[in-house]
């Protein structure tokens, strides 16, 4: 709910050009922060958030629910969400038709900008593997990992394509949103079907 109210606000807000002091204002809090290295990090970041590298990282975790986990439910919902993240993302940009900054671009981009693209697979990919990885890691420390490493690669991709040039602040915060709110959803409809089919199975078992 949260989520989904978060993009509202934001969608309304680009829809009537309400956004761009906010923009610029982190565009430029961004931007002059510019290096060398911190190019080179953000390039390395906004690569691993390309369609390619998420196609090969979703392989693998696909990979490791089907044969370490032995876990096949687990695999529809993973590209449920990923191709659910997709979908939403190319309509979305459809409808907004909304240009990319051009303001210190470093890289060349196509397509339209909001939302971001990157920052709504990145959500997806990182919050979904994040929910089905949680409850197989015993310890805290684990977690703590787990949750640190989502948090960086979300984040820093997100902050790649601010720094690059090729996306606005309130691209990447509503494609957090649209995801974050796809996600939950997902997440919902999930767990309801499989308490459904436990519940089943345990009438089953008593009949």
């Amino acid at each position: 709910m949260g989520f989904g109210a978060c993009f509202v606000f934001i969608a309304v807000l680009v829809q009537l050009d309400r956004a761009a002091a906010f923009d610029l204002a982190i565009i430029h809090a961004v931007q002059s922060a510019e290096s060398a290295p911190l190019t080179s990090l953000a390039k390395s970041l906004s690569l691993v958030g390309s369609t390619q590298l998420a196609i090969v990282i979703s392989l693998v975790v696909m990979g490791l629910l089907f044969l370490l986990l032995k876990h096949r439910v687990e695999i529809v919902l993973f590209l449920w969400v990923g191709l659910g993240s997709q979908v939403l993302n190319t309509l979305m940009k459809l409808w907004f038709r909304r240009e990319r900054p051009d303001l210190h671009r470093m890289i060349e981009q196509a397509g339209f900008s909001f939302p971001s693209g990157h920052s709504m697979a990145a959500f997806s990919l990182y919050g979904v593997t994040a929910f089905l990885l949680w409850r197989h890691l015993r310890s805290r420390r684990e977690r703590v990992v787990l949750i640190l490493l989502v948090v960086f690669m979300t984040g820093g991709i997100g902050w790649s394509r601010i720094y690059l040039g090729v996306h606005y602040p309130s691209d990447v915060i509503g494609g957090y949103a649209v995801s974050g709110a796809w996600l939950m959803l997902s997440i919902t409809l999930f767990q309801k079907y499989r308490e459904s089919r436990e519940k089943k199975n345990r009438n089953g078992k008593r009949i």
